[in-house]
């Protein structure tokens, strides 16, 4: 909820369980990976990006946006497709919020 609020309940609940998750339930590192997420997703026009390959999430059943953005993030200097992590991150730890 400390969370939600920072961001006055306008981020997606299964955003922060997935960064909680990644974080392993550390809050103030997830609120730094949250505010990193946020400033990155509007340069280099990563959301357009993440638009050109959103059909690629589609095929594999990731169907909230926000959470397959959030993994383009994630994985970016990592040796981890984000499109075949995020149907891992989806089944394994779940979207409690629907």
């Amino acid at each position: 909820m400390q969370i939600s609020a920072m961001w006055n309940h306008q981020i997606d609940a299964n955003l922060i369980y997935t960064a909680l998750s990644l974080c392993k339930n550390d809050v103030n590192l997830t609120k730094q990976l949250l505010l990193k997420f946020e400033q990155w997703k509007f340069r280099d026009n990563n959301e357009q990006n993440y638009k050109k390959r959103m059909n690629e999430f589609l095929k594999k059943r990731c169907c909230n946006h926000n959470i397959n953005l959030f993994l383009m993030f994630y994985v970016k200097d990592k040796t981890v497709d984000a499109i075949k992590l995020s149907p891992v991150m989806t089944v394994n730890i779940g979207l409690p919020f629907v």
